[in-house]
């Protein structure tokens, strides 16, 4: 059988230096130290003299020969890798056979006292781990990655609109009491500077309480003390509107006999699908009813909570922050105080906006001489929190009131200037006001709103703009940019060209 030996070590090192020491003793000594020796190493290894035998008459030279067989062992790997890597393949890892741990780095033993060194380039560790990763290219590598990742943000995301869409009340309490926050902190604080922050709070809800009922008020007086005229130009106008569909340049044309028959054809199967399903439209209407206990616990959770955060918010967040870990508070309080820029400048700006608006389209009206200005006014405020449709919408009623009561000229009077206030508030107000808040391209505008409509109606429409503004200001705040790009692209050509 072949004779197996152990790496040396430097206890066997020391031992071969010492061996030309022990042939000059004397013989006492020399078994003495033979004897310390074999007790040491317990006759672990094969072939060796068993306790209390004389050394041998030779220095070991097998510690030599092995470590030389590794290093041109090694000398080989490592012209195999280069080779291979010179081949396009990717590293390859040598494997020696070290005793020891499988698959472990194993340090190599230095060279005996004299012996030669190692020769440069050749590695003091072999590795043997390999992993399937080396082999493949490294856009390959971080595409997988980065493929990865955000498939688990889209996860989050998803797992985050699911969670919000099983408690919608809650979202819309909690999102309207950070609109009030945002539009009343102004008032707030020049309240607080002569009362304590809680009274100044009640007295800023109660200020904005006391306008909104005004306003309302104003909307149905007007309306009350216009009725009577209202409805003797509303008729005349559907005369007008009848006289024009038979008599106008339109291709297709109807009778008042026609068009009357018609309307009471409609009203006549509306009355039909109301006695059919009187069971299924009770049954709505209660549960609809019910959705009104939903509307007040909205609206009494958004005052609550717009309260406590106009009068401690800043105590909330402090508290929310030591919370956290120490070396995620600066980020996290940075991406926050960005989001919240945003989010209440654009509330802010888009009350100021709408209310402008408002006012410009009730002066208009009413110079105009269209009834029901101030109504109108209003809807035209409502309608300018709804981006890109809302405005439109508001022009198209104005416009159908304006031909019921005056005719199609002024229908064109009204939608030529209720066109212009749209072209102000897009060109001036908007850039003026929400320009360093919320700059958004319309184009990612108007596919926020659509999603946001396609996902949660009327709702998601929205929300769709302060979240997606909210979201961008984020990623601004944390994310490092690199340079920009100065100067004109490269124009693309192919390469035969």
């Amino acid at each position: 059988m072949s004779e197996h030996h152990d790496p040396p070590t430097e206890k066997d090192e020391k031992k071969d230096e010492e061996e030309p020491a022990t042939r000059d003793e004397p013989g006492e000594q020399a078994e003495a130290r033979a004897q310390e020796r074999a007790e040491e190493d317990g006759g672990s290894r094969s072939g060796e003299p068993a306790r209390g035998a004389a050394p041998s008459s030779r220095p070991l030279a097998w510690p030599r020969r092995v470590h030389s067989a590794w290093r041109r062992a090694l000398e080989r790997a490592e012209e195999r890798r280069r080779a291979t890597m010179r081949g396009g393949a990717g590293p390859v890892t040598a494997t020696a056979p070290v005793p020891g741990r499988p698959g472990a780095p194993t340090a190599l033993p230095g060279p005996a006292a004299g012996a030669e060194q190692d020769a440069p380039g050749v590695p003091s560790v072999v590795t043997t781990r390999s992993t399937a990763l080396d082999s493949l290219p490294s856009w390959l590598v971080r595409g997988g990655l980065g493929a990865w990742l955000g498939l688990g943000i889209i996860i989050m995301i998803a797992l985050v609109v699911f969670a919000t869409s099983m408690i919608i009340p809650v979202f819309i309490g909690v999102f309207m009491a950070l609109v009030l926050t945002s539009i009343l902190q102004p008032l707030v604080s020049l309240f607080a500077r002569i009362m304590p922050r809680y009274p100044a709070t009640f007295l800023a809800l109660l200020t904005t309480l006391a306008g909104i009922a005004g306003l309302l008020t104003y909307v149905v007086a007007s309306v009350t003390s216009q009725w009577s005229s209202l409805a003797t130009q509303f008729s005349d106008g559907l005369d007008t509107i009848v006289d024009f569909v038979e008599h106008g340049p339109l291709p297709v044309h109807l009778t008042q006999q026609e068009l009357t028959a018609q309307f009471q054809a409609l009203v006549r199967q509306g009355q039909d699908y109301v006695q059919s399903n009187a069971p299924h439209l009770a049954t709505e209407i209660l549960s609809n009813a019910s959705g009104l206990v939903d509307v007040f616990a909205v609206l009494a959770l958004a005052i609550f909570s717009t309260i406590f955060f106009l009068a401690s918010g800043g105590r909330m967040w402090r508290w929310f922050l030591d919370e956290l870990p120490a070396h995620m508070r600066e980020s996290v309080h940075r991406a926050a105080g960005a989001g919240w820029y945003t989010f209440a400048g654009y509330a802010r700006g888009t009350v100021i906006v709408a209310l402008t608006d408002g006012i410009m389209a009730g002066i208009f009206l009413q110079l105009v001489g269209i009834p029901l200005a101030a109504p109108l006014a209003v809807l035209v405020f409502i309608g300018a929190f709804i981006p890109i449709v809302g405005a439109p919408a508001a022009m198209i009623i104005a416009m159908v009131v304006a031909l019921a009561s005056d005719g199609f000229v002024t229908m064109i009077v009204v939608c030529l200037g209720v066109a212009g206030i749209g072209q102000i508030e897009g060109h001036i107000l908007q850039p003026l006001i929400m320009g360093r808040q919320v700059s958004l391209h319309p184009v990612v505008v108007i596919i926020g709103v659509a999603v946001g409509t396609y996902a949660a109606g009327l709702l998601g429409a929205i929300i769709a703009v302060p979240i997606i503004g909210v979201v961008w200001s984020v990623y601004s705040e944390l994310h490092v940019r690199d340079a920009p790009v100065v100067g004109e692209l490269p124009a693309y050509s192919s390469r035969g060209s």
